[in-house]
């Protein structure tokens, strides 16, 4: 069975957002491919998608290589993601449904029980699932996919810390729930805004030493990884 491009490419752009891949390494096919037991063909393929995303750069004499984003360009695409957070959550208010709503609200009530029980270990997941959730609410297929794709992007550029104070911030969220279903797009375009505005503050720029010589197998794990088949993302 063919191992679809799309299931190579979210497994790529993982490995390069954990910095599995480091900044300005090489992507060789051969080695990605015994990496995660696939031809190269998907390899290339997911190459050229993550290519044309921004995570890969194509260079003279080297190949496909781990793109090295400038501070700027990781400033731009943060004050971009920031930008269109609040017209998806608009979106949202207008064109949700009432599942989105039941996942949005349980997820408030348990990124608010975690608070309540200092249980914070993955409030961050939970805060980003409820976001994408909030996104495909927008019902708008182009809006998704450059806000799942800026996502990626600042989770690679970026470290974020933790809210000083985690119970405003799902009462925040709890709020634009509100504002959502009760179809009031201009407070939920307000109360994402600001949600966006302080996480955006939250936000330090990755600074990745590059050693002057590590060897390939240090950078890349020998070990193979198994590509998930049944994965959609891309």
């Amino acid at each position: 069975m063919r191992v679809p491009a799309h299931s190579v490419c979210a497994a790529i752009r993982d490995d390069i957002v954990s910095g599995v891949f480091e900044r300005g390494s090489r992507l060789t096919e051969d080695v990605l491919a015994r990496r995660y037991g696939v031809s190269r063909v998907p390899v290339r393929e997911a190459l050229r998608t993550l290519e044309s995303e921004g995570f890969v750069v194509t260079r003279r004499h080297a190949g496909a290589c781990v793109a090295e984003p400038s501070e700027q360009e990781a400033a731009d695409l943060l004050e971009v993601r920031m930008l269109l957070e609040p017209l998806s959550a608009a979106r949202a208010a207008q064109r949700r449904t009432e599942a989105h709503l039941k996942v949005l609200r349980g997820l408030v009530r348990l990124g608010q029980e975690r608070v309540r029980r200092g249980e914070g270990e993955d409030l961050r997941s939970l805060g980003g699932w409820f976001h994408e959730t909030l996104a495909q609410a927008s019902g708008s297929p182009g809006l998704i996919a450059l806000l799942t794709q800026l996502r990626h992007k600042t989770a690679w550029m970026y470290a974020v810390e933790q809210p000083a104070r985690p119970a405003d911030s799902w009462a925040e969220r709890g709020a634009l729930v509100d504002a959502v279903a009760r179809g009031d797009a201009e407070r939920a375009r307000t109360l994402a805004a600001r949600l966006a505005e302080r996480a955006g503050a939250a936000h330090r720029l990755r600074r990745p030493a590059r050693p002057a010589a590590v060897p390939r197998a240090a950078r890349v794990r020998p070990s193979q990884r198994a590509v998930n088949t049944a994965s959609g993302r891309n």
